[in-house]
């Protein structure tokens, strides 16, 4: 039997108001003077304030980095190092969704690693553990917080540079969906639908196994019932938000130890080229890979068709396979995920750039097979 390691953070707060209880965990962490790293947007709403009241409240100082970008640069990662050490800072309090997470992890392997952020795209570059990090979540989607994965864009390549590191993993994340609240709409579909690749590309992986598809069949599950009827619909409905951190928690623990595949390396690069939204090219994607994906080995479709809710009694597993990439397609349609790239800005030109990168990320050996160039150049242009 072969053995696995299941890498997660040591303490992980999660539920409703559990924000409140994080103050002795900081504590007992040392943290005695931290970058608190977010972005414009949390600073506007009154959720860096909570954060804020939380770290006072515990005399923990703390240096305020706002600037992280939607798609966090290796010059926003730059500039968050230069004021943790400024400042004489010795941890880090990440709030936000992927992008102040991902930001973060770079930040806190920067002040403890020699070596620039472009050395340590792939996997397992770095030699010591990141400064701690307290990583509060603010959206139900990504699982940066406690996974140890970080994606960075390299602005003069035009490139997300993935990063898989076990250094970067949080101290401890806190998942509170009461600040969840009040999300945009697509942000909510948008971050949602990315939990949702998270979870089918980690049971179609040839790294899942059963751990991993216990966590990520049980998301799908729960993503299907609460994502589009509740937490899409009704923003303030704090059931919805609950479910849906649980089933990003779960997600997040399944792809973190299994791995992810070609939605995730194709939708990498257009965020580096076109800056898009990572949830909503996720989502577009997701319907076309694993069409691909089941054309060639279709024989786990059949468990993700369950987790919906379909019957699967007499059905062959490539007819399983074909109705969940429908569910899958009617799910984006409803909560608002544009149907073609050319919506978003996407053009032909680009297109055999985005290949060739996408065959070189760091997710794409997760796929179950490899395609060819070729392959996932009529990919991207079957949605563009």
């Amino acid at each position: 039997m072969s053995s696995h390691v299941l890498y997660v953070p040591s303490t992980n707060l999660i539920g409703r108001d559990c924000l409140k209880q994080a103050g002795p965990y900081l504590k007992q962490l040392q943290f005695t003077k931290a970058l608190l790293v977010t972005d414009k947007v949390l600073m506007s709403n009154g959720i860096v304030a909570k954060v804020v009241k939380l770290l006072e409240e515990n005399d923990i100082g703390y240096i305020l980095y706002d600037e992280v970008k939607p798609n966090p640069t290796v010059a926003n990662c730059l500039n968050g190092l230069q004021v943790f050490r400024e400042n004489n800072c010795d941890s880090i309090v990440s709030v936000g969704g992927g992008s102040p997470q991902d930001a973060a992890k770079a930040i806190g392997l920067l002040a403890t690693n020699d070596g620039d952020l472009k050395s340590f795209e792939g996997v397992g570059k770095t030699i010591h553990k990141s400064v701690p990090i307290a990583a509060i979540n603010t959206t139900a989607g990504t699982s940066s917080e406690y996974t140890i994965n970080y994606v960075i864009t390299d602005e003069e390549r035009q490139v997300k540079m993935v990063m898989v590191d076990k250094n970067s993993l949080a101290a401890i994340s806190i998942n509170d969906p009461e600040l969840m609240t009040a999300k945009p709409k697509d942000l909510t579909a948008a971050t949602g639908m990315d939990a949702l690749t998270h979870a089918i590309e980690a049971i179609v992986t040839p790294g899942a196994y059963k751990v991993t598809d216990a966590a990520a069949l049980a998301a799908v599950e729960i993503i299907f019932e609460y994502l589009l009827p509740f937490a899409v619909q009704d923003g303030e409905n704090i059931e919805a938000r609950e479910q849906m951190v649980f089933a990003m928690f779960l997600a997040g623990v399944a792809f973190n130890n299994a791995g992810l595949g070609f939605v995730h390396a194709m939708a990498h690069q257009l965020g580096g080229v076109y800056d898009l939204p990572h949830g909503v090219c996720n989502a577009m994607l997701l319907p076309i890979v694993e069409r691909e994906n089941a054309q060639r080995d279709p024989s786990k479709f059949p468990r993700i068709a369950k987790a919906i809710g379909m019957k699967t009694e007499g059905k062959t597993a490539i007819s399983c396979a074909e109705e969940v990439i429908e569910a899958i397609k009617q799910l984006s349609g409803i909560v608002g995920i544009p149907s073609n790239l050319s919506e978003l800005g996407v053009t032909d030109v680009d297109v055999e750039k985005l290949a060739r990168f996408a065959l070189v990320d760091a997710c794409a050996a997760g796929n179950p097979f490899q395609p060819t160039k070729e392959e996932v150049i009529a990919m991207y242009q079957e949605i563009l």
